[in-house]
């Protein structure tokens, strides 16, 4: 069956010739980032366990996961948790299969506790969180599409929505949480999880303010605290000429005042220890940043489960389509995918697929377009593909 795959040209100012342009990113330690990394968390886990034990990855969707903020008491040196972090995991799950009774709340604990152990480095897991799993049983309608011998059937009336490539902008920000995290912070331990990157291009300026939380225990007063923030401020303006050479400003932890002392200090690096609740679905996109200059779906991507639930399928589809059209197509500068299912048809075939390209100045957007209904039709031609690859971990949600 054709499928309805409409691509068009986009008469608009490209990303990177737009006067503003702002992009920001959650980083992993923030409460929603972390509600999300317990979200698909736990989905993987289920999915690993279903396979196992029943070779199928049956109903279930972990995407409704809960953080009530505790309450601490940050000090340079030292500090403790004084009211622990409260989680709740929620969502639907198939819980028996053909007679045999599975453990979906054990396998979701134990997932949410080895990925918090991962990735809060300095959260006593026995002192300073409360874990909780709800998990109820999916509706029979919804767990019946699991077992029909076909491409899946969508759950929703809903879309997805990708674009590429990302912006030196976007790149930045990316990045600037990534490498903070992954590369500054072993040498600088105190360097928490839970970061913010926002960035501003006003024409040829670019301005990152970045909100971090440091850990009092490795930070011995004061001055301490301002020669760890400016060390990280000459890093990412260091790091910033990898991706951009426009004009670059940094600025760290703009709230503090350092008359008295008030600073952004955590005891485990996340400020869901006094404060800040979390949820699924209020951060990141599915492509790691938040980016109001780009069509957007508000549709929250992590432990949705990856066999027919749309708003994870497409937007992770949709991103790795526009991915693959800039890879592929050299004559396409910007690309906007959006796709749209129809609850009960199948996820090959979608309602709409359509492609909004931004030609490169001078290029031919008759062959771009041909060659970019080639891309979309080939990844909905393998659209199960999207599912094996979250399964497997190779996509991030967040």
């Amino acid at each position: 069956m054709a499928r309805n795959i409409k691509v068009e040209e986009l008469l608009q100012t490209p990303i990177e010739k737009q006067r503003i342009e702002l992009v920001e990113r959650k980083g992993i330690g923030h409460p929603d980032s972390i509600s999300d990394g317990l979200a698909e968390a736990v989905s993987r886990a289920l999915c690993r366990e279903y396979i196992s034990k029943c070779g199928a990855v049956l109903h279930h969707n972990t995407d409704e996961t809960q953080i009530v903020a505790g309450r601490s008491s940050p000090k340079f040196g030292s500090g403790e948790v004084l009211q622990p972090i409260y989680i709740l995991l929620v969502g639907r799950a198939t819980k028996e299969f053909e007679g045999v009774e599975l453990a979906t709340e054990s396998v979701a604990l134990h997932a949410a506790r080895r990925y918090l152990k991962n990735t809060l480095v300095n959260m006593d897991l026995e002192r300073d969180v409360i874990m909780d799993c709800k998990l109820g049983t999916g509706s029979s309608d919804l767990r019946d599409v699991f077992k029909r011998d076909r491409v899946p059937v969508a759950n929703d009336t809903s879309f997805g929505v990708g674009h590429a490539p990302f912006s030196e902008l976007e790149n930045l920000v990316y990045n600037t949480e990534r490498q903070l995290l992954t590369d500054l912070k072993s040498r600088m331990p105190a360097i928490g999880e839970d970061m913010k990157v926002m960035g501003l291009r006003d024409g040829e300026d670019i301005t990152l303010t970045i909100c971090s939380g440091m850990i009092g225990r490795y930070i011995d007063d004061l001055d301490s605290y301002i020669s760890m923030t400016e060390e990280m401020k000459t890093y990412v303006e260091e790091l910033s000429t990898r991706y951009t050479e426009r004009d670059v400003k940094v600025c760290i932890n703009t709230g503090d005042n350092l008359k008295t002392s008030c600073v952004f200090l955590t005891v485990t690096g996340t400020s869901a220890e006094m404060g800040d609740d979390g949820s699924v679905g209020r951060g990141n996109r599915c492509n790691g940043l938040i980016t109001p200059n780009r069509p957007m779906s508000m549709e929250a991507t992590s432990g949705k489960n990856p066999i027919n639930h749309i708003g994870k399928i497409y937007n992770l589809l949709s991103t790795q389509m526009s991915r693959d059209i800039v890879r592929q197509v050299p004559d396409v500068q910007d690309v906007y995918v959006r796709l749209l299912s129809q609850i009960g048809k199948p996820i090959d075939q979608p309602l709409v697929a359509s492609a909004q390209i931004i030609p490169r100045e001078g290029a031919s957007f008759d062959k771009a377009k041909a060659e970019a209904e080639v891309v979309i039709d080939d990844w909905l031609s393998n659209v199960t593909k999207i599912t094996e690859m979250v399964i497997r971990g190779e996509l991030n949600t967040f």
